[in-house]
């Protein structure tokens, strides 16, 4: 199996990865407006102020898109075909794209219920989910 494409960490995302190699959904929290914000970025989109502050979220939401690939677009996918990618809208407000595990999964929807889930790759650990409940 190919090697995935591992994240480059920054001082930007560097709380990110650490929170889910902790077992915490983290993004970031604009400390003038309190706009919650993912992707991550070195500026709040909403007010432009550059401070900011790492803020645990619950890691609960709802499947707002969902598609199955059965065809490898990168060869460090080839070997885990068929896999999902979900448009998840988080509890909090941020939407994330991500999987649904298990990868090679079909057996849910569009509008279910779904928690976070930490799934280790190597030497980085990657925020997934599951059907909750």
């Amino acid at each position: 199996m190919t090697d995935l494409i591992r994240p480059v960490v920054t001082d930007n995302n560097r709380g990110f990865w650490e929170g889910a190699a902790a077992g915490e959904l983290r993004v970031q929290r604009c400390l003038a407006c309190d706009h919650l914000r993912y992707p991550l970025a070195p500026w709040c989109p909403v007010c432009l102020d550059e401070r900011w502050e790492w803020q645990a979220l619950s890691g609960r939401g709802t499947v707002l898109s969902k598609l199955v690939f059965h065809q490898s677009y990168h060869p460090a996918w080839k070997d885990r075909l068929p896999y999902n990618v979900v448009l998840v809208q988080l509890e909090e407000g941020p939407r994330m794209i991500s999987n649904v595990l298990p990868l090679t999964g079909e057996d849910f929807a569009v509008g279910d219920a779904v928690e976070v889930a930490f799934d280790p790759e190597g030497e980085v650990t990657i925020p997934r989910f599951r059907v909750a409940g």
